[in-house]
């Protein structure tokens, strides 16, 4: 089925009220949105005070009629997307990374619903999803966030409550921010508070993050982004050391089990709880392999510019770039980059050499970033900024001619440094710009934000 008939089907079945008794979701529009004014304005000159209240009270009531479909909102939640200064294509290969959470995100509210049913209103994009609470079954696109959320949640001992989900978002699709993780994260913490569970230890949501990405949604990514979107630190960037953050070889993540037999969400009204100390764990610890780092700009500024070319991991060459690392390991005889020496690129072919090369060079410039920020020597991080770009194009293949341009327009511009960002394939760029230079119109600016976290509702 395609999307666009997956889309009809859901609406269809919401129509005919199949899945229970409960309230009708709304037809084919998000329930928050707006609606025009029920009648015409008039001369104000010949309205009388009552016919002013009058087409106020009209105005009003489908307000708050909408606002009483599926009760009040019970739990909200916002996940920030991401920028990667340096480190891409190591998080796999449980290298080094350098993000920082941005303050764009995604934001999930959840309403309760009394039918055994999640329905997900995707505000954004007008695209409703339907399925079992306690039995989601696998779908494409967009659609498999959710689901995978739900299942792995209660294979993890926490099945959800049903509920009605509307999503919205500051992040561009396909951009390279990530807005995969902000959604899930987004998912996650409005679950997790929406069914009355405190919160779980963060690195294992992001763990169990990942195994949605990977088993549900197909695209094999690592820790980066769900750790850096759960983690952020307003002011500051995390040196995240992936081999630290999983206890040894990553791997690949588990199959996702079968979800539990039924919503059975322990009792209890939701009680939303602050994220608690950043980079810590269950007992107040510092979590290996998060480590801050002050991303001190002064009067320099970082922007991302779309190439204006999407990208979706899951159908680009991001799964091959990821089999080719393996290949290279078994080759090597090791169970991951991370322990392949300087001269082991000259002992594979081509492509694989490159691959291991781009690897190992990478996670050197993620230490000596680190080295750059923490002395103020941001002409340095400029040019890491510009020998990550040529590696992840000349050695990891994954830039493309949209992308190109835009480094070249940015350099032209007074950049200091650019490149692209995200698994590649399309996505944007990231320019780090001196004072006294401009960067172009269509620049979005990026500081480093907090952490994903339940919101006012």
């Amino acid at each position: 089925m395609t999307d666009g008939a997956a889309t009809r089907g859901v609406t269809a079945a919401a129509r005919s009220g199949r899945g229970g008794g409960g309230p009708r979701p709304a037809r084919g529009r998000p329930e928050d949105a707006a609606e025009p004014a029920a009648g015409p304005d008039g001369d104000a000159d010949r309205a009388s005070g009552g016919a002013r209240r009058a087409r106020m009270r009209r105005r009003a009531a489908p307000v708050a009629t909408r606002a009483g479909r599926g009760g009040p909102v019970s739990a909200a939640a916002f996940g920030p997307g991401r920028v990667n200064l340096v480190g891409e294509h190591t998080d796999y290969n449980d290298g080094l990374c350098l993000p920082f959470a941005i303050e764009r995100g995604v934001t999930v509210r959840a309403r309760p619903a009394p039918d055994g049913l999640i329905r997900v209103h995707a505000l954004d994009i007008g695209a409703h999803d339907v399925f079992a609470a306690d039995a989601p079954a696998r779908a494409d696109g967009w659609r498999s966030f959710a689901r995978g959320v739900v299942a792995e949640l209660a294979a993890a001992g926490y099945p959800v409550r049903p509920a009605r989900l509307s999503v919205a978002g500051t992040l561009p699709r396909g951009a390279g921010m990530s807005s995969s993780a902000a959604l899930e994260v987004a998912l996650v913490l409005a679950l997790l508070a929406h069914s009355g569970y405190g919160e779980p230890d963060r690195l294992e949501l992001a763990q169990l993050l990942s195994r949605v990405e990977n088993t549900w949604v197909g695209a094999r990514t690592g820790l980066l982004d769900q750790t850096a979107s759960l983690f952020g630190r307003p002011g500051h960037a995390l040196r995240l050391d992936i081999r630290a953050l999983t206890g040894g070889d990553q791997g690949a993540p588990p199959p996702a089990a079968e979800p539990a037999a039924g919503p059975g969400a322990r009792a209890g009204r939701a009680v939303p709880r602050p994220p608690g100390r950043w980079l810590s764990g269950p007992a107040g610890r510092p979590v290996p392999g998060i480590e801050p780092v002050r991303l001190d700009l002064g009067r320099w500024r970082l922007v991302t510019v779309d190439s204006g070319v999407r990208h979706a991991i899951a159908a680009s060459g991001y799964n091959t770039r990821r089999e080719e690392c393996a290949r290279a390991c078994e080759l090597l005889g090791i169970s991951s980059l991370r322990d392949a020496d300087e001269d082991a690129p000259g002992r594979l072919p081509e492509p694989l050499g490159r691959r291991v090369r781009h690897v190992l060079e990478e996670n050197e410039r993620v230490r000596r970033a680190v080295v750059a920020l923490r002395a103020g020597d941001l002409p340095e991080l400029g040019r890491l900024l510009d020998a990550s770009h040529a590696s992840l194009r000349d050695l990891y293949e994954v830039s493309v001619p949209a992308v190109e341009e835009t480094v070249a327009r940015l350099v032209a511009d007074g950049a200091a440094g650019a490149r692209l960002v995200g698994g590649g394939f399309g996505g944007s760029v990231l320019a780090l710009f001196p004072p006294g230079k401009r960067p172009p119109a269509d620049a979005l600016r990026v500081v480093p934000g907090g952490p994903g976290r339940l919101v006012r509702r």
